[in-house]
Order: C-alpha cells, then sequence, then structure tokens
C-alpha cells in the first residue's frame, strides 16, 4: 500500500522529493548542453513553436531548464510553488504559450533529461519528473487560462516622450493602449519593434498616473540588444508592447515602520516610484533615500529627489558618488550607507546593479534591518528569481544566491 503513487496532480512525496534533487544535482554542470540539445529536439519535432521565440536563443536558451530545476527547490513546499507556478503561467501568455504547447515541450525536456542522465535514468525517476512536470504544467495552464477572462496576453503601447537624463541614459515614457495595472515599486517586461519576442525588464519611475502613461529609466548596457535601441533609436510614436507587472518591492500601507531605500544607477526608477507612492499616500513615516553614481553626470533625477524633500519634511535624500571628488558624500553607496543607522526599525528597498546591491544587502543585515524586511530588485529572469527567493530560508543563503548579472540589457 506504501508503494502506491499519488494521483495526478497531487504533491510528490518526500522520498521521490529527494530523487528529483539527487537528480537536479547531478545535472546541474550540464545544463549549458542540455538546453542547446532541448531546443534542437524541440524545433526539430515541432517547427512550428520556432516563432514563439526570439532569432537569437542567447538568452533565452538557458532560461526554461533553469527554471525547471529551481522548482524543484519549492517542490516540497506545495504553499509556495503553486503561487510560483502560476506567475509563470500568466507571464508566460507573453509569449503565445497554449494549452497544446505544454505536453511538446515536457516530452523534449524528459528526453533531455533522460539523454543526459544516461544510466541514472530509471522507470522510476522517469515517472516523478513526469508527474512533477505535468503538476506544474497544469499550475501554469490553469493559471494562465483565468488570466486570459480578465486581461490581456501584452498591452500595446506607444511611446509618448524620450528624453536622455545622462550618457547613454533615456528616460522613456509610454502610454498604453488601455489601462495597464501595476504598483509603485512593481516592474513590467518591454518588447522593441527591433527585437520580436525579446523581453526586458524596466521598472516604472512613477506611481499609478490618472492619464495612464508609465515613465522607465533605460540605461545602454554594452551589447543590448533592446537597451541600446531604446535609448538611442527610439522616437516619439514608436509602438511597444508591455506584459503584465510583476514584483513584490512595493509598500504595505498597513506597515507603520521607516523606509531606508537605496538606488544605484537606473535602480533610481523603482525607488522614485515608491516615493511617489509614499507622498500620493498621505505617509508620514520617515523616509531615508539614498542614490548612487559612478560620477556626478550619472546622477540624474537628484535634484527631482531633492525638490520632493524640500515638500515633505519625512523625505531625506543623499547622493553618493564613487569615482569622482564633489561636494558631498564620496564614495561607494555601500560605504556611504555605513555612515548612517541602525536601521533595525526600519523596511528596507534596495535596487540597483547586482553587485551593488548584494553589498548593500549586507550592510543594511549589519546595520539592523532584519533579513525578512529587506527587498530587492530581481536579477536574471525575476519569475524564475521568485522561486529562489521564496526557497531561501536565511540571509546568508540569500545573499549567496544574489550575485548574478542583472538582464537590463
Amino acid at each position: 500500500m506504501n508503494d502506491a503513487q499519488p494521483a495526478p496532480g497531487q504533491p510528490l512525496r518526500p522520498n521521490e522529493i529527494a530523487l528529483l534533487r539527487a537528480s537536479r544535482d547531478l545535472l546541474n554542470p550540464l545544463a549549458d548542453e542540455m538546453a542547446v540539445y532541448f531546443y534542437a529536439i524541440l524545433f526539430q519535432r515541432h517547427p512550428e513553436v520556432r516563432q514563439l521565440f526570439p532569432a537569437n536563443l542567447d538568452v533565452q536558451r538557458s532560461r526554461l531548464l533553469q527554471g525547471v530545476l529551481r522548482m524543484i527547490d519549492l517542490a516540497d513546499d506545495p504553499a509556495s510553488l503553486a503561487p510560483f507556478c502560476r506567475r509563470l503561467g500568466r507571464d508566460h501568455r507573453k509569449f503565445e504559450v497554449l494549452r497544446h504547447h505544454y505536453p511538446a515541450v515536457g516530452a523534449a525536456l524528459l528526453d533531455t533529461l533522460a539523454r543526459f542522465a544516461d544510466e541514472a535514468w530509471t522507470p522510476r525517476l522517469a515517472d516523478v519528473w513526469t508527474r512533477a512536470y505535468e503538476l506544474v504544467a497544469q499550475l501554469m495552464v490553469e493559471a494562465a487560462e483565468d488570466d486570459a477572462a480578465i486581461n490581456p496576453a501584452v498591452w500595446h503601447a506607444r511611446i509618448v516622450d524620450h528624453r536622455l537624463r545622462g550618457p547613454d541614459i533615456a528616460e522613456v515614457t509610454v502610454l498604453p493602449d488601455t489601462a495597464y495595472p501595476f504598483v509603485a515599486g512593481q516592474y513590467a517586461s518591454v518588447e522593441t519593434p527591433w527585437e520580436p519576442r525579446l523581453w526586458r525588464h524596466y521598472s516604472p519611475a512613477n506611481a499609478p498616473r490618472e492619464d495612464g502613461t508609465l515613465t522607465f529609466h533605460v540605461k545602454a548596457v554594452r551589447d543590448g540588444r533592446v537597451s541600446r535601441p531604446l535609448v538611442h533609436r527610439a522616437r516619439i510614436g514608436d509602438p511597444l508592447r508591455l506584459g503584465a507587472a510583476q514584483g513584490e518591492m512595493v509598500l504595505d500601507p498597513r506597515m507603520e515602520r521607516d523606509l531606508v531605500c537605496v538606488a544605484g544607477g537606473t535602480g533610481l526608477a523603482p525607488i522614485q516610484a515608491l516615493v511617489e507612492q509614499a507622498i500620493q499616500g498621505g505617509s508620514r513615516r520617515f523616509m531615508d533615500v539614498f542614490v548612487g553614481a559612478r560620477t556626478a553626470d550619472e546622477l540624474y533625477g537628484f535634484e527631482d529627489l531633492l525638490r520632493l524633500a524640500q515638500r515633505n519634511h519625512w523625505l531625506s535624500v543623499r547622493a553618493a558618488v564613487s569615482h569622482e571628488d564633489i561636494p558631498g558624500l564620496t564614495g561607494t553607496l555601500p560605504e556611504v550607507l555605513g555612515k548612517f543607522g541602525p536601521f533595525y526599525r526600519h523596511d528596507a528597498f534596495v535596487s540597483g546593479p547586482a553587485g551593488m546591491v548584494t553589498s548593500v544587502a549586507q550592510v543594511l543585515l549589519d546595520l539592523g534591518v532584519p533579513a525578512q524586511r529587506l527587498r530587492h530588485d530581481p536579477f536574471d529572469s525575476p519569475v524564475l528569481e521568485a522561486a529562489e527567493a521564496a526557497a531561501t530560508a536565511s540571509a546568508p543563503r540569500l545573499l549567496d544566491r544574489i550575485p548574478r548579472q542583472q538582464v537590463r540589457a
């Protein structure tokens, strides 16, 4: 009786989860090769699905397998696995993924796992992987179909304003064709006409506005196939497409703790949005904002925050410049931040390049911010990062996981 298989859609048992994780650890070093093989057989068997992916698969190639492998971390936590899979299912609507695509992907995935696991691929392991994939696919499909009843798959928008704000930095304001629901601090996925089906994530630099516009801060990174055209090629009237808003780096109106917010580079966008939201909501919580850049020219938007601080006594704004001597605070954000505090009574929000977030997070922990009250921008593919954040049980483990290149290209 103990060997009876769980009913379809039921969570896996502990011994089955252990088997999955053991195989994951075995296959992790082969992830890049597995990704190449997976897409090769998927496109060979189902050439019609090739059009769902960008022409250049360099970034996309590893994400699906990374996502599947990361889900295993949540396999024994149904309360976290289900919301994660539902977010992933809703997000995949922008790729035009439909119910009938999931069996094709599952078959290619299982054949890939079998090939690279080699002798370790037993009938029992195959059965466990099959049921795990079916559970995830079921949750994703149901979430996508539920979302389709109330939201579009994408929002069509046009650029209504485009301004250069510094070296290789543009402020791009767009107007969606229908109301775009989001909360200050969240991020949107953006697709340009110059790189179809290649999506990048940007945070609106504003709280929701009456006119429905959103403003993104975009830095043209080297070889950025989305960011460089947005900064140097885009013009007023150009079309864009937006995926649904995501992210948990938002203000909780029920909380009354003071706030410390740290922004590096274009990470200023969500922090600026949070400041606007606090003002609109009539907040009286004290809010310390630290903004960092390499040079004064890159310190765009700081004067705007200073003007807001002059009109709101609870808002304090400081700048840190690391590679130029100017009046004010000189040094990196972690160095400058370390001179203040303690912040053990604060909620903390951090946004910017991955290395900066890692360093700043450690400083904030040292200054007393509890790990559960420290929120930061996601890296890589945000919905996949959400799985890691949910699976993280301690601050040291979180900091070990986040120093990857942030994808804002």
